[in-house]
């Protein structure tokens, strides 16, 4: 026990804690903010990754639409309520 209290009195040791408790808790980017910052980093590659699936699925929809008269009019009647001079819609929530 001696021994224990007498390498944990060593300045050596000493100094070297001291500067483990600085970079780890009182450092400008400390284990806290290191840990914050790569959370952000894994939700912006996420939602990186759901708006790149977003952008292949309107290139699909946009060259769908781009080649059938018929798309278009079915994409403006489910999207925007589009109708018909002699028609009548009903929108049912």
């Amino acid at each position: 026990m001696k021994k224990v209290l007498k390498t944990i009195g060593n300045k050596y040791v000493i100094a070297t804690l001291v500067f483990v408790a600085l970079i780890l808790f009182l450092d400008e980017y400390n284990l806290m903010v290191t840990r914050r910052v790569k959370k952000q980093v894994d939700e912006l590659h996420a939602e990186e990754k759901s708006l790149k699936e977003a952008i292949v699925q309107d290139s699909i929809n946009n060259a769908i639409l781009r080649s059938s008269m018929d798309a278009k009019e079915h994409y403006g009647r489910e999207n925007y309520y589009m109708k018909r001079a002699d028609e009548d819609i009903f929108v049912v929530k």
